[in-house]
């Protein structure tokens, strides 16, 4: 076998057909576009969003409508009702005798009350409360203040601070001289 006797594999090359060569070379008169309308016209062509004429979908949806708050502060809540029912079922652990529960977010996260502990915590004043607690959380409402005081127990608020604390051991300087 010589270079001269190489030949591709048959069909693997085929003719480029021609078309609108007339009937006998089988792709005449319409050149396989079909009869008539807008694709059978020579240099025709519509865009792909093009939805032949009806309202287009990005008309037919609706606007988005409103804003969204960039300061709004997503909280974990939990009612003071569930808190008290999840004491009385023995889920929180008990201090010592006589002193109220100690509720913080990771023993309501451990109890099943709050998902993460990726959120501030909040207090809502839903449920009645028999029994005192001593709860930590980022935010209270009025009534959770007013049940949980009332139940004879006590709260405290993590605040996280507005501006820039002092290192210890080092007196802050007034604004006025800095």
């Amino acid at each position: 076998m010589k270079l001269h006797d190489l030949r591709p594999a048959a069909g693997a090359h085929t003719k480029k057909t021609r078309v609108g060569r007339g009937i006998a070379a089988g792709k005449g008169k319409t050149a396989g576009r079909g009869t008539k309308g807008q694709k059978s016209r020579a240099g025709a062509s519509s865009p792909p969003w093009f939805e032949g004429g009806q309202t287009p979908l990005h008309i037919r949806i609706p606007k988005l409508r409103g804003f969204r708050n960039f300061n709004r502060i997503e909280y974990e809540v939990v009612n003071v009702g569930r808190i008290g029912a999840a004491a009385d079922m023995g889920r929180l652990p008990e201090g010592e005798k006589g002193a109220p529960i100690a509720v913080t977010q990771e023993l309501l996260r451990v109890a099943g009350l709050v998902r993460s502990l990726d959120k501030p915590l909040k207090i809502l004043g839903g449920g009645e409360l028999t029994r005192p607690l001593f709860v930590v959380a980022d935010a209270f409402t009025k009534s959770a203040r007013e049940k949980i005081e009332a139940a004879g127990g006590s709260l405290q608020v993590l605040e996280i601070p507005s501006s820039p604390l002092a290192a210890l051991g080092v007196d802050p300087v007034p604004a006025d001289e800095a």
